[in-house]
């Protein structure tokens, strides 16, 4: 029996029904069949997706693509520091850094001069002068700037993320104009045959190489940039109050080891200060290096592996 012309579907009509084949119309016995979802390639999302939905998705990428770059932008604004030394307390701490290192210079290297020729300074008495200065501009000058008081300092805490870049600078700029001024009055203070004798000025042992003082310098800063590290981490309870001491006590140990072979500077400042007034510039590179290497690698060391990941304060200087 044959259709009437008038009941027979046209090729238009057949063509529309194919493309509105539904999945159900497929055996489920079928194995090849998956339902996937028909992908629109205009959008890439999958059909059925309405406008509301990918305005959301595009909302919520581009929110986490501003949060990215805030977060990138506000720790690139943290190392560099501009804000905070713009502001005017930080005069107080650029004085207290000064300062500190001015009275750190005049005491230390005063113990350092042979006042008669059968009684010069031991190490143990150079040692403690040292160590227990450090000590006592801790407690005052702690709280006001770190009482960083050395460059080598100041560097081990940028590169630890505990001191913004620019602060750091201007820390090392201070600390190096008062050693210089601590050395100067040091030798208004002292009869001429005494400044003779070196004001206090490091040098490298008999037959110590410069490579052998560099190692020495590094390996006491090292020490000490661990020490100031564990102290200052306010993560760390049972250290507590004892910055001071555990800083002094370093120093003094310290001192009591290179005194003989480098003359135990672990502070350029300390160094270039008499360097300076003298006008004798012999190995002072040597101080410079060995502490800021020794330095970095105790900043590197304790951030990495050391630092207490119990709360989210982060370790300082400043107590």
């Amino acid at each position: 029996m044959q259709r009437s012309v008038s009941d027979r579907p046209s090729y238009l009509h057949l063509w529309h029904e194919f493309l509105n084949i539904q999945p159900k119309r497929f055996p489920r016995e079928y194995p090849f069949y998956k339902s996937t979802g028909v992908m629109n390639v205009s959008t890439v999302f999958p059909e059925g997706v309405g406008e509301t939905e990918r305005s959301q998705r595009h909302a919520s990428a581009s929110v986490k693509d501003d949060e990215d770059v805030q977060d990138r932008f506000n720790r690139a604004k943290d190392f560099v520091g501009l804000e905070e030394v713009t502001k005017v307390e930080f005069l107080v701490m650029l004085l207290a850094e000064t300062l500190g290192t001015f009275l750190l210079v005049l005491i230390g290297c005063a113990s350092c001069i042979t006042w008669t020729a059968d009684n010069p300074p031991t190490v143990v008495h150079i040692a403690f002068t040292f160590g227990l200065a450090v000590a006592s501009l801790a407690h005052v000058l702690g709280p006001v700037s770190g009482c960083h008081v050395n460059p080598a300092v100041s560097v081990g805490l940028l590169v630890s993320g505990n001191c913004s870049f620019l602060k750091t600078v201007c820390y090392i700029v201070c600390q190096c104009c008062g050693a210089i001024a601590g050395s100067g009055v040091l030798k208004l203070l002292i009869p001429k045959e005494a400044i003779g004798q070196g004001l206090g000025a490091t040098g490298l042992g008999e037959k110590v190489s410069e490579s052998q003082g560099i190692f020495m310098e590094a390996i006491i800063t090292f020490l000490l940039l661990l020490v100031v590290h564990a102290v200052t981490d306010p993560k760390r309870t049972d250290t507590k109050g004892w910055a001071p001491l555990a800083i002094g006590l370093t120093i003094t140990v310290s001192h009591m080891a290179a005194v003989p072979v480098t003359g135990s500077s672990m502070n350029p400042a300390r160094t270039l200060g008499p360097a300076v007034i003298l006008g004798e510039w012999k190995d002072l590179w040597v101080y410079w290096i060995g502490p800021i290497i020794g330095a970095c690698a105790a900043g590197v060391l304790y951030k990495m592996a050391f630092r207490r990941k119990k709360e989210d304060d982060e370790a300082s200087y400043d107590f």
